[in-house]
């Protein structure tokens, strides 16, 4: 079986947080993100808005774009709305050959709000979660017809955030909702991976993979931290560098049976983690752990 390698920008340059290589230029993250091994990247902030300047840049790099987050609100919005908001990403995607948007749900999320703590996120049980579920397979069959699938993540802070919540979504949607395995986030929240690959795995349409240094995690109160305090603190990191057994996550994936792209995505600051080395590290244990399990690495 066959799987891509990519690496989000995040570890250049951080959208939320602005003083974490906020004057990197984008040509330096795309120029590294090739160097390091990786064929594929997935959108942020400074990537043109435009299909022809993106394929450009992307082109001139070596790379295709993968995937990018989209901030949905379907729990307060309705169906019509959404995909009125969703349209010119999904087209801009649609054209430059995106394998799947990612969907993350944003109403009053606090992962991007720096004096809001973790415990402070809306949880799903507060609203219909029925009624959430239909609008999210309805929005998903719009962008499976449009050509790039939606694939929904997982994320702390979000009202998504738990294995429970996680399996609520997928128990409650239509196939045509992928799931979006994010490790870190994940582990960060006390889930079990081996669980939702077991129940999930054919959902999977995408997956990320970040590490936690569980020596940081320990010290992390849900209750003072936010979001994006613990990505200061360092609790992310390239896999490979701390607690999460991507041998064994591999392996499962593989035994589901997942072929498509595995980005590397690893919020940190890049004065204390030099972005390249890290995203060497990254990729150097994902291909041993790849390599293990019975998979080639597509270019």
């Amino acid at each position: 079986m066959k799987v891509k390698l990519g690496m989000s920008p995040i570890s250049w340059s951080n959208d939320d947080l602005p003083e974490l290589g906020g004057n990197t230029s984008l040509e330096k993250c795309l120029t590294e993100t090739r160097k390091a091994g990786y064929t594929g990247t997935e959108t942020g902030g400074k990537f043109p808005k435009n299909a022809k300047e993106l394929e450009s840049v992307l082109t001139s790099n070596g790379l295709k774009l993968v995937s990018g987050w989209y901030s949905g609100t379907l729990i307060n919005n309705n169906i019509e709305d959404e995909i009125s908001r969703i349209k010119p990403q999904l087209e801009l995607f649609k054209s430059t050959g995106a394998s799947v948007i990612v969907y993350g749900e944003t109403y009053r999320t606090v992962q991007n709000k720096i004096g809001i703590p973790l415990n402070s996120r809306p949880k799903l049980d507060q609203f219909d979660i029925k009624d959430y579920g239909k609008k999210l397979s309805q929005l998903a069959e719009f962008c499976e017809d449009k050509g790039v699938p939606l694939t929904f993540h997982h994320h702390m802070g979000t009202a998504v955030e738990t294995e429970e919540e996680i399996s609520k979504i997928m128990l409650t949607t239509s196939e045509e909702v992928g799931l979006l395995l994010d490790t870190g986030h994940l582990y960060f929240a006390e889930g079990n991976y081996k669980n939702l690959i077991s129940k999930f795995g054919k959902r999977i349409n995408h997956v990320h993979t970040k590490d936690i240094r569980k020596n940081i995690l320990d010290t992390i109160s849900k209750d003072k931290d936010s979001f994006l305090d613990c990505v200061l603190k360092g609790v992310f990191t390239v896999p490979g560098d701390g607690i999460i057994n991507y041998d064994d996550v591999i392996s499962r994936l593989y035994d589901v049976g997942y072929e498509g792209w595995i980005i590397v995505e690893a919020e940190q600051d890049p004065k204390k983690a030099n972005p390249l080395a890290y995203a060497i590290k990254g990729y150097q244990a994902l291909e041993s752990s790849l390599n293990k399990a019975g998979y080639s690495i597509t270019k």
